[in-house]
């Protein structure tokens, strides 16, 4: 197995598919919605209402779900996740773990902390994930204190 090439920086990495399917079947359900909604004669202007506001939740929840990625540049690291963003200098990255059966990659810290990274998931396109997570690794390595302090 060759050395993983250390990508150009800035770089982002982020769940393609699995965005690309959440976004689409949240539209989807948002359009067909609204339009049952519209459609249905019996429904006053506050039910149809309603059904609009909760195919926008849905929408919105499916949109949080397909927030996170991981941006690397030149200072550091910037970790998206559904909720929470994090910045984190290179010098804090110890170490990038992919395990198989991991859910997403997981940033072991200088703090002694692990941190998720949800960015990089193996769920629907394993091998791209494979593939950024050595590429975010060798830049941690090349970059930050590497796993020679840990």
């Amino acid at each position: 197995m060759s050395e993983p090439l250390t990508p150009a920086l800035p770089v982002t990495f982020r769940p393609g598919r699995t965005r690309a399917v959440l976004l689409t079947v949240g539209l989807a359900m948002f359009a067909a919605i609204t339009a049952v909604a519209l459609m249905l004669e019996r429904l006053g202007p506050g039910e149809r209402a309603s059904f609009v506001l909760t195919a926008a939740l849905f929408l919105g929840v499916l949109v949080m779900l397909s927030r996170p990625k991981v941006v690397a540049d030149d200072e550091g690291v910037t970790v998206v996740n559904i909720t929470r963003t994090r910045r984190l200098a290179w010098a804090e990255i110890l170490r990038v773990n992919l395990r198989p059966g991991d859910p997403w990659v997981f940033l072991d810290l200088s703090d002694g902390t692990s941190l998720p990274a949800l960015g990089i998931q193996p769920g629907i396109a394993k091998e791209s994930a494979i593939r950024d997570a050595r590429a975010l690794r060798a830049l941690a390595d090349s970059r930050g204190t590497g796993p020679e302090t840990a």
